[in-house]
């Protein structure tokens, strides 16, 4: 198969929005307020943007930082589940497996997984195994969603905290990130200050984990896939059905391309495809999700007359705070002591790419709009909710041990510029010269240092396993193109397009669960009827 790279150039055509499209091989072939706060952090994991604490089971001790020993065979070892704010409702234990599997020795890193009991008692033989996103991302914290979007209906659910996550052995987060984080907040997203204290906190982080004898160049996607097909023999299970969303699809795809056997289908929601994605991408994502949010405004009769041109709008706002940032001393969202942030135009557009996160997508046109009418309160308490982040939960040392490995090489500062320019004409370079979600990378990643894996990770996963490709419209992390362009090599793909629907399809849609669950139980034709009937919701309207 040959390797090859795509360039970040225009966004494949959907093949018509809310419609499904297969592709066949020929025959012969939220409840509590605590689950809410979790499902706030878990949509915005992608790209590596965010960070309960939490704490590893006592029985988890930290690999010896010793000298070289023989490299041991994977090995699943039973043990508790861990401290989570809704307990597990399952058996726990822990994977072990080597860090490094390219060096003869080295020492062990332990997995923390969890198998989730099928709510049928007629259960299929097959498990699902789920691929969280980030990278880096809480998977433990993802299972009130997936067991509430019947994942589990007829199946066991496997959730494994991949290495260097929560819950896992080491744990690669970095609280001195989650507190710059907190002050940035009130600092210019793209001066060159913020850049350096941003380069200053994970150098910090970098140094203390190196200095723990931690190998980062082991924390990349080709182990991270090797994982799980060392966690399926090590479980004695013959076949289990993938579903990963976000980084967890270009896990899965990987997975899928390097590891094909036992696996029976691929389930791929908010699509990051292996071969493509880098920094100069995230702006082709961003145009899209915010453009079709517009489009849909455009598209309901009451939007469309009281926020009339939003895309010229959004240009002006940008440019405006851009060159005049506001300075505001608001309260964070859900009340409490006022925080002093800032307002300029690359701040602006992370709130829109946050895809529903921070500004749900119904509020967007009123934001801008309120913004326009000198009344920015909306926005600067969504960007004041970040001076509140949940400190050492998110694993920023993987986030950039991926990225900086694996999405950054090959592009430089100006092939970013380049691409948002492209993506949206008119505004500032000091905005488009960073990637959404992802600014002063290529600074930060001079300091995390970690070894270019692009060769061998930048490659389309070609497989005829029966796959599942979900995407919403309105993600502006994983466009919703992306979906249909990864099944041009995955001939026995079904892909959806669900309108009106930002990033991690599945929790937020009944009509994607149910599609899922059908695929799931029939992989070649799954029933996606209900798809057409979904519009996205009213938006707000303001007097």
């Amino acid at each position: 198969m040959a390797e090859h790279t795509i360039g970040p150039g225009p966004l494949p055509a959907v093949t018509g929005t809310g419609t499904p499209v297969r592709r066949r091989a020929p025959r012969r072939r939220p409840r509590s307020a605590r689950r809410a706060r979790t499902r706030a952090v878990l949509l915005a994991a992608c790209l590596g943007v965010l960070g309960a604490a939490g704490t590893a089971p006592s029985s988890a001790q930290a690999p010896s930082a010793g000298g070289p020993v023989p490299v041991k065979p994977a090995r699943f070892v039973p043990g508790p589940c861990p401290q989570t704010p809704e307990p597990v409702p399952g058996r726990c234990g822990f994977l072990e497996v080597p860090e490094n599997r390219e060096r003869r020795t080295g020492r062990t890193i332990r997995l923390a997984v969890a198998v989730i009991p099928a709510a049928s008692r007629a259960k299929a033989p097959d498990p699902v195994v789920f691929m969280e996103g980030g990278p880096g991302g809480d998977a433990f914290g993802a299972i009130p969603f997936l067991i509430e979007s019947g994942v589990n209906r007829d199946r066991e659910l496997i959730v494994v905290a991949q290495r260097g996550t929560l819950h896992s052995q080491p744990s690669l987060a970095c609280p001195e990130i989650d507190r710059f984080n907190a002050t940035a907040v009130g600092l210019p997203y793209d001066a060159p200050s913020t850049g350096r204290g941003l380069v200053r906190a994970a150098k910090a982080c970098r140094d203390r984990l190196t200095d723990d004898g931690i190998d980062l160049a082991a924390y990349n996607t080709t182990e991270n896939a090797a994982d799980f097909a060392a966690l399926r023999k090590a479980l004695g299970i013959r076949k289990w059905n993938v579903y990963g969303y976000s980084y967890g699809t270009d896990l899965g795809l990987t997975y899928l391309r390097r590891h094909p056997e036992g696996i029976r289908s691929l389930a791929i929601d908010s699509v990051v495809p292996p071969q493509t994605v880098s920094l100069p991408w995230a702006w082709d994502s961003a145009q899209e999700g915010i453009n079709a949010i517009f489009a849909a405004c455009e598209a309901q009769p009451a939007c469309a007359a009281r926020y009339p041109d939003l895309s010229r709008t959004l240009t002006r706002q940008v440019r405006r705070l851009e060159a005049n940032p506001l300075r505001l001393t608001v309260p964070p969202p859900g009340g409490g002591t006022p925080v002093d942030v800032v307002l300029d135009g690359g701040t602006l557009v992370n709130l829109l790419v946050a895809n529903g996160r921070l500004v749900p997508s119904a509020d967007v046109p009123a934001a801008l709009y309120e913004l326009a009418a000198g009344n920015p309160e909306r926005l600067a308490q969504a960007q004041a909710a970040g001076a509140t982040p949940a400190v050492g939960e998110f694993a920023h040392g993987l986030t950039h041990s991926v990225a900086c490995a694996e999405w950054a090489p090959g592009y430089s500062k100006r092939d970013v510029l380049a691409a948002g320019r492209r993506a949206f004409p008119g505004w500032p370079d000091s905005v488009l010269v960073h990637a959404p979600q992802l600014p002063f990378e290529h600074e930060l990643c001079r300091a995390w240092n970690v070894p270019d894996r692009t060769p061998v990770q930048r490659v389309a996963t070609h497989s005829d396993v029966p796959a599942l490709i979900v995407t919403g419209t309105f993600d502006a992390k994983t466009g919703a193109s992306w979906g249909p362009f990864a099944g041009r090599t995955l001939p026995r793909s079904t892909a959806v397009v669900v309108p009106g629907i930002t990033h991690w399809v599945v929790p937020q849609n009944p009509c994607a669960a149910s599609v899922l669950r059908s695929f799931l139980a029939r992989p070649d034709a799954p029933d996606t009827g209900c798809v057409p009937g979904v519009e996205p919701k009213p938006f707000t309207i303001i007097p």
